[in-house]
């Protein structure tokens, strides 16, 4: 949901739960054809995870821990070009509902919690990693807005860890409809290709 809040006068939009999405304008930048959730955003800034980008190896290969053997052979995401070496992980929680991201889903950094939490983790709860995080300081994401630089959408449980990262942009596109949307989700990442 996004959240408004009036300051000194004025109406600020702060977009936690939402993802953003490349409208088109961020080809040949690192944000081309992402979708981003938004999982703090207030005041001092703002910061999100990438949900269509990955590593291009498994969790087990980057990260030594004694994890469960699917999580170690799930991929690692890259959340963002800010210190990629830096660990993050949304994982879900159907029995805690009032969590920091979405209803439902939390946002982690340290080891040792997602090592506790990682012993229940495909029973009960879904657990998604990344290295790194896209970060914006005071103001900075609110101009991007301005300029039209992101389209928001929802976040949903389903969206962010169940839909498959190589189809979320197009998918997300889509169901936000409209004819402008569906051209964009249609839009190859090399315009050359067409």
């Amino acid at each position: 949901m996004v959240q408004i809040v009036r300051v000194m006068g004025a109406k600020r939009k702060f977009l936690n739960g939402q993802l953003l999405l490349d409208s088109g304008q961020l080809g040949g930048s690192f944000f081309q054809h992402t979708v981003v959730l938004i999982c703090k955003h207030d005041a001092e800034g703002a910061f999100g995870l990438v949900l269509n980008r990955t590593v291009g190896k498994t969790v087990g290969e980057l990260i030594i821990a004694d994890l469960p053997e699917p999580l170690k052979a799930a991929p690692l995401f890259l959340g963002g070009p800010v210190q990629p070496g830096a660990l993050s992980y949304l994982h879900t929680d159907p029995v805690i509902p009032a969590t920091d991201v979405l209803p439902n889903m939390a946002l982690g950094h340290s080891l040792d919690d997602l090592l506790e939490i990682s012993e229940s983790v495909f029973a009960t709860k879904k657990v998604r990693m990344f290295a790194g995080y896209a970060g914006w300081s005071a103001g900075q994401l609110e101009n991007e807005m301005k300029q039209k630089s992101w389209l928001t959408y929802p976040a949903s449980i389903e969206l962010v860890l169940e839909t498959p990262p190589e189809q979320l942009w197009q998918k997300v596109l889509t169901r936000k409809g409209g004819w402008k949307n569906k051209l964009l989700a249609q839009m190859p990442e090399d315009l050359s290709w067409n």
